[in-house]
């Protein structure tokens, strides 16, 4: 029970990484509010989390970007949560895999919305609150291809770096009034699966040697929004299996 008395918000929270997330802060004592867009995916992570003996309600004001969309968010969950939030998760996110010359200006507004508008009115919402009650626990979700570049997917790992560089400056912005922000840099994960995943090639020669799975980022999002970490701001932990930390010899 490591967040026992915590209350949680978790955006994206409907599957995968961030399921994972919102499960495992129920099952160490926090009251989580599940974000997302699907209410049948929300309701299920929902019952998922009651069933385990843990609170959870979901919350599922859209978000589009705009800072008015961020603070109905920030609203809704601090009422299910009982007046405040100790934690918030920002790991909601869309990927498009497509190459800088095939991306519309539709998509990379889009992107942007979601990936780095959305998260930062949000925590613009719900910050000066967590400051005003003595602190709190900002994660933000980064990802590996913020700082070791593929040949796909431009927009988004500029997304993700924009997110990595935003753990730090928030650090230093709200670190004084007992807010920590630190954020986490997940490599290849898929849910569990008894078959090799297109992915796999990416971890190929890696300490790991294959993806890693949404549980692996939840044990991370623990610590972070835990009493435990403490002393640790502005920090990204890389949860990745060594991608970007190990030389990787090519097989």
């Amino acid at each position: 029970m490591r967040l026992e008395g915590k209350t949680a918000l978790v955006t994206g929270a409907t599957s995968n990484i961030g399921r994972a997330i919102a499960v495992a802060f129920g099952a160490e004592g926090a009251h989580v509010a599940v974000g997302g867009r699907d209410a049948a995916r929300g309701a299920e992570v929902v019952e998922e989390i009651r069933a385990a003996g843990g609170r959870a309600d979901f919350v599922g004001v859209p978000q589009d970007g705009s800072a008015k969309a961020a603070r109905e968010l920030a609203d809704a969950a601090s009422r299910v949560l009982g007046g405040h939030i100790d934690v918030l998760v920002n790991n909601a996110g869309i990927y498009p895999g497509s190459t800088t010359a095939t991306t519309d200006e539709a998509t990379f507004d889009e992107v942007y919305a979601v990936n780095v508008k959305a998260p930062f009115f949000l925590t613009a919402a719900i910050a000066p609150r967590m400051a005003e009650r003595g602190g709190g626990s900002i994660v933000n979700l980064g990802s590996w291809i913020a700082r070791l570049g593929i040949p796909v997917g431009s927009l988004y790992s500029s997304t993700k770096g924009a997110m990595e560089t935003l753990t730090r400056a928030w650090a230093a912005e709200y670190g004084a009034d007992g807010v920590r922000v630190n954020a986490i840099s997940p490599g290849v994960v898929h849910a569990p699966s008894p078959e090799a995943l297109p992915g796999d090639a990416m971890m190929r020669g890696t300490p790991a040697g294959t993806h890693g799975t949404p549980d692996a980022i939840a044990y991370a999002a623990v610590y972070l929004a835990g009493d435990e970490s403490a002393f640790v701001q502005g920090t990204v932990i890389d949860v990745d299996g060594g991608r970007i930390g190990v030389a990787v010899i090519a097989a």
